[in-house]
C-alpha cells in the first residue's frame, strides 16, 4: 500500500525553484519538513536546503505571474504529454518524443493497436537504441532524430549564438504553442550558484542539493520575464520534478563541451 509522503523529489539546487508543491501548508516557523530519511535518490529536506523557505511561497507564484503575463502558452500541451524517461540515457528520446506529441507530428506508423505515437524505442534512425540505452545521444543525433521524424528543426550551440537569441526563442515558444524549445546542458553547472543569483532568491547563502548526472536534455515549459527564470520539464522524474532555472544559469551549463563529441552543447527549436 502506498504511503503518502513517504518518498518526495526535491529541487536539484538553488535557485532552481520547485514549480508545484503540496507543501503550501507549511509556515515561517517550518524550517524543516518531517522527512528525515534519505530513501532512493531523494535527499531531506534538512540536507537540502533548509533556509530556503520562498520553496513554499514562491513557486506558485511564479508560475501565476507567468501565466498572467502570456509566456505559458506551450505548457499546456507539453504538459499533456510529459512522460518520465524510461531508461536512464533516454532522457534525448524521451524529451523529443514529448515535443513531438505536443506538436501533433504523425509519425506515420503504429506505436501499439492502432495509436499513432511517438514512444522512445520509435526514435532509432539516427542512432541504434542499444547505443543510446549504453551512452545516450549527442545534440547532432538528437537534432537528425527530430528531422527524421518529420518536425522543422533550427538546431544552435552556444558558440554558434548569444543568450539574447536564446531568450527570443524561449520567448516565443512560451506565447505559443505551435513550436518548443529543448535545451541541452551539463547538470554539474548547476552547482555552479552566481552570488547575485543566490542572493536575489534566496537572500543568503545556503546548503545546496547538487543535480547528479552530466550531459541531460529537457524541453522549456515556459519562462517567466520578470524575473528572467525558465520552466524545465526534466523528463528524469524519478530524481527531480519540474524546476524553474534562471535562464542566465542554464545557458551557462548549455555553453560548455560535450566531451564525447567535442562540440559545444545548445538549444533545438522545433
Amino acid at each position: 500500500m502506498a504511503m503518502a509522503g513517504l518518498y518526495r523529489r526535491v529541487l536539484p539546487s538553488p535557485p532552481a525553484i520547485d514549480f508545484a508543491s503540496s507543501e503550501g501548508k507549511l509556515t515561517s516557523g517550518d524550517r524543516y519538513p518531517p522527512s528525515t530519511k534519505m530513501i532512493g535518490n531523494v535527499l531531506p529536506w534538512g540536507l537540502a536546503m533548509p533556509e530556503v523557505l520562498f520553496y513554499v511561497m514562491e513557486l506558485q507564484q511564479l508560475f501565476i505571474e507567468a501565466i498572467q503575463s502570456g509566456t505559458m502558452e506551450g505548457f499546456y500541451k507539453l504538459i499533456s504529454y510529459f512522460q518520465t524517461q524510461s531508461e536512464p540515457a533516454y532522457c534525448g528520446l524521451a524529451t523529443l518524443s514529448m515535443v513531438l506529441n505536443a506538436l501533433a507530428i504523425d509519425p506515420g506508423r503504429k506505436w501499439k493497436g492502432p495509436w499513432r505515437w511517438f514512444d522512445e524505442t520509435m526514435l532509432d534512425c539516427c542512432e541504434p537504441l542499444e547505443k543510446v540505452k549504453a551512452d545516450g545521444i549527442s545534440f547532432g543525433k538528437l537534432v537528425c532524430l527530430a528531422h527524421c521524424a518529420g518536425a522543422k528543426v533550427d538546431a544552435f550551440r552556444t558558440n554558434q549564438s548569444t543568450i539574447e537569441e536564446f531568450r527570443k526563442y524561449v520567448m516565443a515558444c512560451s506565447t505559443s504553442d505551435d513550436c518548443h524549445v529543448i535545451s541541452s546542458y551539463h547538470r554539474g553547472t548547476f552547482k555552479q550558484i552566481l552570488p547575485h543569483v543566490l542572493k536575489m532568491l534566496i537572500g543568503e547563502s545556503t546548503k545546496l542539493l547538487l543535480q547528479t548526472g552530466t550531459g541531460h536534455f529537457s524541453p522549456i515549459g515556459g519562462y517567466h520575464a520578470g524575473r528572467d527564470m525558465a520552466l524545465i520539464l526534466d523528463v528524469a522524474r524519478f530524481k527531480y520534478p519540474p524546476h524553474w532555472v534562471p535562464l542566465p544559469l542554464l545557458w551557462e551549463a548549455m555553453d560548455n563541451t560535450d566531451e564525447t563529441t567535442g562540440h559545444r552543447r545548445g538549444w533545438v527549436f522545433i
